[in-house]
């Protein structure tokens, strides 16, 4: 017999697998990073990066 409301059918997000779930991208908003400003500074294998956001809303990455 079928359930007409398909409350027993898995939703698409927990039909994903652990694996799968790892493999899709990681989101963070600029705001989140930021929290104090329009810059952010990141190290990445010694080198220093400067992210911005201009007053137009885009971002810039500088070494």
């Amino acid at each position: 017999m079928s359930d007409p409301d398909n409350s027993n059918q898995p939703t698409e997000m927990n039909a994903l697998s652990a694996e799968t779930a790892a493999q899709l991208p990681k989101i963070v908003s600029f705001d989140t990073l930021s929290r104090c400003g329009d810059e952010i500074w990141i190290e990445n294998n010694g080198q220093i990066y400067r992210l911005r956001r201009t007053k137009q809303g885009k971002l810039i990455l500088t070494k």
